[in-house]
């Protein structure tokens, strides 16, 4: 596989050299931010031409949906760390529409596909299967009794991880006028949600 540059070290596999790529955008945008990235940009950090960024992205898009796409377990993480502190499905399950409403468009990279304009794509990649599971996997880990309200499957915890997800995709992409406060919005998805999560 022919490299030029790489700054003296080439990369050895086509994973490696994506991963790079990525990385060196990632640090254009935490120097100058989004509007002011470009491809060239993302090239001379890496130390390559922009052909060879073309060959594993044809366009800046495709890299900003790879740096938002890598942030996606961080913020995973927070998430998780974020809804411990509730030990009720009801309140686990509001908290986390409220904490993804609001924390999503403040996100260094995963917020960039709405900055970007990239919705429809942010909103395949929520609304997919591995989403889901991510989903899942992030309310089974919280301190609490999912038996006790009737969610006693993976299936289960996937299908509630789909209408939480689809519930905080509708908020950003059609916020509400006047926007809803914390709590107004807290008391909007209990309203609706909450007797379905209740022992």
């Amino acid at each position: 596989m022919g490299h030029h540059g790489w700054q003296g070290d080439p990369p050895r596999t086509e994973d490696e050299a994506r991963r790079r790529i990525v990385e060196a955008a990632t640090a254009c945008i935490d120097r100058v931010g989004l509007a002011k990235t470009s491809l060239s940009d993302v090239a001379a950090e890496v130390g390559v031409t922009r052909q060879t960024v073309y060959r594993y992205f044809p366009r800046l898009a495709d890299i900003l949906r790879a740096v938002a796409l890598a942030g996606v377990e961080e913020f995973a993480g927070r998430m998780e760390r974020h809804l411990a502190s509730f030990g009720s499905a009801e309140d686990a399950a509001v908290e986390s529409v409220v904490f993804a409403v609001r924390a999503l468009p403040e996100e260094p990279y995963l917020g960039l596909l709405l900055e970007a304009g990239e919705t429809d794509f942010f909103t395949t990649e929520v609304a997919s299967p591995p989403a889901f599971a991510l989903g899942a996997r992030i309310l089974r880990n919280l301190p609490v009794d999912w038996t006790a309200v009737g969610v006693t499957s993976d299936e289960d915890l996937e299908g509630l991880a789909e209408i939480l997800m689809r519930l905080f995709l509708s908020f950003l992409h059609y916020p509400s006028t006047p926007a809803l406060t914390d709590d107004g919005l807290r008391t909007l998805v209990r309203r609706w949600i909450g007797p379905a999560l209740r022992a």
